[in-house]
């Protein structure tokens, strides 16, 4: 098997010059815009460390409720995770879907100040090499929990738009060493990357692998009376 080498990444952000004032404007534009504005606006909030509204957790929830001022919306907007859509333009479809619902349920056209519009934004993802490299699965237990939240980010959550295997970095190599870790790449499966900080992610893939490599505990011998 090929080692697995660890890297690092940050996002560079790209301004569309497009932007949205009503939840009309940002249904339309949804229509067209390219795919990456919605990734950014999904999953590039777990890397930025000024975004702390977790219950409002992608772009589009967080607009709607501090500029729009429709809670009601947001909340909708707020529970969808990017991870149970097979691609993009699912989710695109959803977002436009869930705010057609709600511009059919009102007659009121909300306004966003001009200083509060919707910019949509794309990132590249700028990606460093840490020169660290794992020869064996058990390395883990101890470099995930010394993994900047970059690493992170690149290894169990962008990996999964990468063709063609379309998973986290972690299963796709632990895979190549057969079936002994069908387990534990199971339990990396059942890991939603999204509603939780990425400092908690870390702590939650540092726990899985430090459960499964665990040295069994030694039975007590018990001592026979008389």
């Amino acid at each position: 098997m090929e080692e697995f080498a660890i890297k690092d990444c940050a996002l560079a952000t790209i301004a569309t010059g497009r932007h949205a004032q009503t939840l009309r404007e940002l249904r339309d534009i949804l229509r067209d815009i390219h795919a990456g504005c919605i990734y950014h606006h999904f999953w590039g909030t777990l890397m930025r460390p000024e975004f702390y509204d977790r219950e409002y957790n992608n772009d589009f929830a967080a607009w709607c409720h501090h500029s729009l001022h429709d809670s009601v919306l947001a909340e909708r907007l707020a529970v969808v995770d990017p991870a149970d859509y097979p691609d993009l333009d699912a989710l695109r479809q959803e977002l436009i879907e869930l705010i057609d619902e709600r511009l059919d349920e009102t007659e009121v056209i909300l306004t966003a100040r001009a200083d509060q519009l919707f910019h949509f934004t794309r990132s590249v993802t700028v990606v460093f090499d840490t020169y660290r490299r794992l020869s064996h699965p058990s390395e883990l237990v101890t470099a995930v929990p010394e993994m900047s939240v970059g690493s992170i980010f690149y290894h169990f959550i962008d990996a999964r738009r990468r063709e063609p295997i379309g998973m986290d970095d972690f299963r796709a190599w632990l895979k190549g060493f057969g079936s002994e870790y069908e387990p534990l790449c199971d339990t990396l499966a059942e890991i939603d990357p999204y509603f939780e900080s990425l400092f908690v992610l870390r702590t939650r893939l540092a726990r899985a692998f430090k459960q499964h490599f665990r040295p069994p505990r030694p039975r007590r011998s018990k001592v026979k009376e008389g």
